[in-house]
This record gives C-alpha cells, sequence and structure tokens, in this order.
C-alpha cells in the first residue's frame, strides 16, 4: 500500500514531540534496538533469562526503566565510555511475544523511547519485540538474493521450449519468440525458452556475481509463462526440464479443437517426462549447493490452475487416462477440493477463482482435508531429499482460506511440516500491509519487503509508484516522509523477520526500478515499450543500489537489474536477460557493492539508525562492536556539503575511509578520508551521488 496521509502526517507530529524533547535531554544519543548489541540472547528461548540494553548521553540521565509487558524495572548503569552510559534489565521470557519500551527520568520529567525515538508520550506501535523460540536461518540474515523468471533467464536445452501452436489457454495459441522478440502486452502464452538448464549453465555467473540465495518464479508444471497457475504440484514443467518423449501433435483448427492438443499432452503428463525434468531440478539444486547458493521455491497453495488434474478444465488429464476431474464430473474425486457457487449441474463454471479469474481456481481446504494434507506434503516434499530446496516464497499468503482464523491455522501447520523437514529452510510470503500477525514465531519467517523498503525508497528516489502508474513529487526527496515511513513499516517486524525480509527495487510484479528513475507513469501497453527506457537516471538507479547493499535485510535482485534492464509493470518487467549488452557501469556497481555487504557483519547483523536527514539527503551509520559504517545518499540535482553526526554510531574522533561511491552514473572508488572532529565528519555529495565510508 502506499504511504499513507495519516502515516506522514503523524510523522509531523512526533518531529515536533522530538524536538521539544531535544529541548530538555540529549535525545540523539539514547538508542536500543532487538540486534546482538542490545538484546542477549537475541533469539531466546521460551524460559531464558534475556539481558537488554539501552544506551544514553554520559552523565545526562537520572534513571532508566524498562517496560516490559506489565512488569517496570529499573535498570542499572553497567558501563560507560567517553559518550555514552550503558544500562541493563534482565528478564525472564515465556511462551508469548513480548513488547517492550524505556522510560527515562530527567529534572522531574519522564520520557519515552521506543522504536520511533525519544517522544514525551508512548505509542505502542513501535514497541520493541521479543519472540520466543522464533528463529530464522542465519544463512538468510542479509543474504544476497536474486530472483530468476525462468522463461526468461537463459535457454540451456533447445529441445525442450514450447512450440507454435503446441495448445490454446484463454483463447491464446502458444508462440515461440526469439530471445531478442519485444515483449507484448498479452505475454502468457509467448514463451522465450528459458529453462533450468539455463540457470545450471549460468550458475557460475551467479556465483562470481556474489549471489548467495536463488528465489525461482514457479517451475512447477503449467500452462502459463508465469506459472502461477499450477497444474501438477508433484512434477518440473517438462518445457522448464527435459522432454524425452516428444510425441502427439501441434493445433490444427482444421481438424480438432484445444482440448485435443496432443502435443502439450504428451509432453506434461508423460510419466518420463515428468521424472526427468524432476532429475534436472534435483541436478540444479544441488549444482547451486556447489556455488553455496541456496534455492528458493514459489509456492502457490492459494489457487491452482484451471489446466490441473484436480479440475482439468481442458480434458486433458481425461483423455490421457486420469481419474475425472471436478470440471468435468461432479462424482469427481477431486469435487471437494473446490468451492462450488451452484449445485444445477453442469453449470461447472460456477467455481470459486482468485480475484475472479477462473484460470485461478481457488482451493478447498476448509472442506477436503485430503488436499489440506497434500499440500503439507508439497512443502515438506521439496524441502527434503533428493530435491533439497532451501525454502519457499508463499504466494498471495496472506488470501488464502475464507477466514483468518482458518489462514493462520494453515500456515502455522505449513511451517510445522516444512521445519520438521528441514529446519534450516526459510518461509517467505508475499504480503502488503502488516506483516506484525504472521511473523509472532508460528507462521512466516518473513515477507517480500514492499512496505518498509520498496515503497518508500521508490517514492523518496523517483516520485513514482513501485507499478509506475502514480506520480506523487512531493514525496520525492521528502526525507522526513522517508525516514517516518520506514521506522512506522519497520516497527512491525522483529529483528529476526527483518534481517531475513526480501528488500527488492525491482520484480515479477512492478515496474523496473530503472524505468521508475524517468518520473513517469505508462503500462506497455499505453505507452509502449521503448518509452519505459527513455528519460531515465542511472545515477539514481545506483543511489538505490547502494542503498539496498548497506540496508537492514536481504537485498534481492531482480535478474537483469545488474545489466540495466527497464520494462513498466508486467509483463513488460518480464524482457529476456539482455546477455552480451549487459551495461558495465551497473555491473561494476553490483559487483562492488555485493563484495562490500558480503565483507562487513555489520551490513548484515548491526544496529542501523539514521545520522542526518533533510530535503533529498538521506544518511544513515550501521555499527557493531567491530564495525562501523556511514552511507549517505544525496538525491537532489545539485552537490551538498553535510557534517555528519557520526558521534551517534560512537565515532569521536579518527578518520573514516571511502571504501565505494557513485556519481554521474558511474562507480568512484578513490579511497579518500574523512577526519572526524568531536564527534562530526565533513563531508561533499556529489548531485545524484552516494558514499560509503568505514572507520579505520
Amino acid at each position: 500500500m502506499d504511504i499513507s496521509t495519516s502515516v506522514l502526517k503523524g510523522g509531523a507530529v512526533r518531529y515536533l514531540q522530538g524536538q521539544l524533547a531535544r529541548t530538555y535531554l540529549n535525545s540523539d544519543a539514547i538508542f536500543s534496538d532487538e540486534t546482538k548489541q542490545y538484546v542477549q540472547p537475541y533469539d531466546p528461548n521460551p524460559g531464558d533469562q534475556v539481558a537488554i540494553h539501552l544506551r544514553t548521553a554520559k552523565n545526562n540521565v537520572e534513571c532508566a526503566h524498562l517496560h516490559i509487558n506489565d512488569d517496570i524495572i529499573l535498570m542499572s548503569k553497567t558501563n560507560s565510555d567517553d559518550l555514552f552510559d550503558y544500562y541493563i534489565a534482565n528478564y525472564i521470557v515465556g511462551e508469548l511475544e513480548l513488547r517492550y519500551y524505556f522510560s527515562i527520568d530527567k529534572n522531574e520529567r519522564r520520557y519515552f523511547y521506543n522504536k520511533r525515538g525519544l517522544h514525551l508520550d508512548i505509542d505502542s506501535v513501535y514497541n520493541f519485540k521479543i519472540s520466543p523460540g522464533f528463529k530464522t536461518p542465519d544463512w538468510a540474515k542479509g543474504a544476497i538474493m536474486y530472483q530468476i523468471f525462468v522463461d526468461r533467464f537463459y535457454s540451456g536445452d533447445k529441445t525442450n521450449s514450447p512450440v507454435d501452436y503446441e495448445y490454446l489457454y484463454l483463447g491464446r495459441i502458444t508462440r515461440a519468440l526469439k530471445w531478442d522478440h519485444d515483449v507484448e502486452a498479452d505475454d502468457i502464452c509467448n514463451f522465450y525458452g528459458g529453462d533450468l538448464q539455463g540457470i545450471i549453465d549460468k550458475m557460475g555467473y551467479l556465483a562470481d556475481l556474489g549471489v548467495e540465495a536463488i528465489y525461482l518464479n514457479p517451475i512447477f508444471v503449467s500452462p502459463s509463462s508465469h506459472k502461477y497457475d499450477i497444474q501438477d504440484y508433484d512434477y518440473v514443467d517438462p518445457h522448464f526440464g527435459v522432454i524425452k518423449n516428444d510425441g502427439g501433435d501441434v493445433l490444427n483448427f482444421e481438424k480438432f479443437n484445444n482440448r485435443y492438443a496432443t502435443k502439450y499432452m504428451s509432453r506434461t503428463a508423460d510419466k518420463e517426462n515428468l521424472e526427468a525434468s524432476n532429475e534436472l531440478c534435483i541436478k540444479m539444486i544441488a549444482k547451486a549447493h556447489e556455488h553455496g547458493i541456496k534455492i528458493i521455491l514459489d509456492g502457490v497453495f492459494n489457487h491452482c490452475g484451471s489446466y490441473n488434474k484436480w479440475l482439468d478444465k481442458a480434458g486433458f488429464y481425461k483423455a490421457m487416462g486420469y481419474p475425472n476431474g471436478a470440471y468435468l464430473d461432479k462424482d469427481s474425486p477431486y469435487h471437494n477440493y473446490f468451492l462450488w457457487y451452484a449445485n444445477d449441474w453442469p453449470n461447472n463454471d460456477a467455481y470459486d477463482s482468485w480475484w475472479g479469474n477462473d484460470n485461478h481456481p481457488k482451493l478447498n481446504f476448509e472442506d477436503a482435508p485430503e488436499l489440506y494434507e497434500y499440500i503439507m506434503e508439497i512443502g515438506r516434499k521439496w524441502v527434503s531429499p533428493p530435491f533439497n530446496a532451501d525454502g519457499w516464497r508463499l504466494d498471495v499468503a496472506a488470501d488464502l482460506g475464507r477466514s483468518p482464523e482458518f489462514n493462520h491455522k494453515f500456515w502455522q501447520d505449513f511451517r510445522k511440516a516444512v521445519k520438521s523437514a528441514n529446519p534450516d529452510a526459510i518461509i517467505l510470503a508475499e504480503h502488503y500491509g502488516d506483516v506484525s500477525p504472521w511473523i509472532s514465531g508460528g507462521e512466516w519467517d518473513t515477507v517480500m519487503n514492499y512496505d518498509a523498503f520498496m515503497e518508500p525508497l521508490t517514492w523518496f528516489l523517483t516520485g513514482v509508484s513501485k507499478h509506475s502508474e502514480d506520480v506523487q513529487p512531493h514525496l520525492r526527496c521528502d526525507a522526513m516522509a522517508f525516514e517516518n515511513a520506514m521506522r512506522y513499516h519497520m516497527a512491525r517486524f522483529n529483528i529476526h523477520a527483518l534481517q531475513t525480509s526480501m528488500n527488492q527495487l525491482s520484480n515479477h510484479d512492478h515496474s523496473r526500478f530503472l524505468t521508475r528513475t524517468n518520473g513517469q507513469t505508462g503500462r506497455i501497453h499505453t505507452r509502449g515499450g521503448v518509452a519505459a527506457g527513455e528519460g531515465i537516471n542511472k545515477s539514481i538507479m545506483m543511489e538505490a543500489v547502494v542503498f539496498q547493499m548497506t540496508w537492514p535485510g536481504a537485498p534481492t535482485l531482480y535478474y537483469g537489474d545488474e545489466a540495466g534492464m527497464t520494462g513498466w509493470t508486467d509483463p513488460d518487467n518480464r524482457r529476456p536477460f539482455p546477455w552480451g549488452n549487459e551495461d558495465p557501469a551497473l555491473m561494476q556497481l553490483h559487483k562492488e557493492a555485493i563484495s562490500i555487504r558480503k565483507t562487513y557483519q555489520v551490513l548484515r547483523t548491526g544496529s542501523t539508525e539514521f545520522l542526518w536527514n533533510e530535503y533529498g539527503i538521506i544518511s544513515f551509520g550501521r555499527w557493531d562492536d567491530n564495525e562501523k559504517i556511514a552511507v549517505v545518499i544525496n538525491n537532489n540535482p545539485w552537490p551538498k556539503e553535510i557534517k555528519i553526526p557520526v558521534w551517534k554510531m560512537g565515532c569521536k574522533e579518527g578518520n573514516m575511509t571511502c571504501i565505494l561511491s557513485t556519481h554521474a552514473g558511474q562507480v568512484q572508488k578513490n579511497l579518500d578520508r574523512f577526519s572526524i572532529v568531536s564527534g562530526f565528519m565533513g563531508v561533499t555529495i556529489p548531485e545524484f551521488g552516494s558514499i560509503v565510508l568505514l572507520k579505520e
């Protein structure tokens, strides 16, 4: 969802309250978070004693209290340094999620501190969280992820690609397009030939780029190019895998109709093809693991596809000798797998579907316990030997079921099923809005981070929405609105979900970020594909990449962003990868920024705080006990000289070294040194530039 007016207005009120607090107290020195520096252990089990820490300015407060659940605990000062005092309180946690905040007393006044900062009142939405027993995989914390839309990444096997007239789907005939063919608005049955062998062939490229995990859009049997209409959950689509038996005919409208597209039937239902495709998937995952790369599969469990063998709307499976599908027979063994709105058979089109799309029939788990258990088994199957995938991304996860209560129960059971098979597998959901009900410990690990990453960053840097459908120029360069939105939405996360959240600039559902830098609106059917690459600002894209690679979470590249791909919202964002025509400056930036991300642990798990923000300027610090990094983004069309209060992350004197900077669409790695004087560091950031600085 977009940044709401209420959030922005509330931010202004909080700003004024914060200014009032600063009149009496050095509020910028007060800090705590949920990282290992301030919560030990930061992933406690029920019954553990947890030490919770608070930092204040040295000799600046009279006392501090921890407010946790209904308890108020006087904190003890443990130690001090040149800048700060440190307080501690211990608490034994139970099984339920805990919320806490702090109060600070000075001059007979009480102030309150939580994730929104220091204020004269407390807004519980921003309270810190501890979820006993909730752990997310360590490998996913801050990991470099890479999303692949399989049909458009790379073709490694020319014998498995869909062919012209192979079948008819949603009134469209399949078309096999050349790799350099422009994406068309009606794209659902257009195929370019990307496959799993192509991913295997490019595994060295991904490893060299620095990728640590691959998220694959759906790979299971499906008639569409996007494959969010699953036909068979047990098998990889042979068009992505292996076609050993390629019998049957393509469509010939003079002889037969779409129900008898025998080539497609043979390719997608032949057991040898299916088993061989699964074997190739096993090989691909093993190859990825050899390169130290994890594999996350796309789980589409809210709905299946109209060609699914349980519904069999086209009659393919009946023709192949399978049991009758529910569309063809009211006495089908799969009848209860779907919710029917009419009992006057043959009114067989009256089934529940996702958002009214009849090619996405909604699965009726409430009335089909055998279907419920089947999907639990699918969750276990693909993260277990011999496949050994490393987790699931869950499509439209909050839509599943007919009630919130059922939805939560389903994902609780799904988590148990997956984690029992592979405790180190990640469960990552597509979700818009408040994530907190789903990540209290019993359901998802984390989410695709739209609200606390893609959306606010897009508004600040480009002034357009993530779909390139709306322009709000007043949000571009509005650092206050950006910070308020980030604090508001990040407060919904606990630290474990935040550190593993999928931070994307682009993906298969939204316009390419590089296109958004043109500040224009459009879709492929209204503007055409060429316009998506006009008026772009590569320097703004570089600002975004620097922010992405230094901010908490798992920075996730959408295939081709590193190569300079453009495109409006889907399907234009699903263009084939431009092999041989990559943008060299963007490739260099991604490699160097990823290398820095992987070199400094502080960028994965360290504390984070804004240092100094003003119009067009964002600066923040990442620090822990060993490393301190400052990042500055200048989104103004003019250079800006600022003094960064690096004392906020414990830097009083010394030097910081530039380890990465960008300007004029190029990477500037000059290793300049900057002096810290009394906790401040002066630096000039060029127009549309960025800089990353490391404390020596």
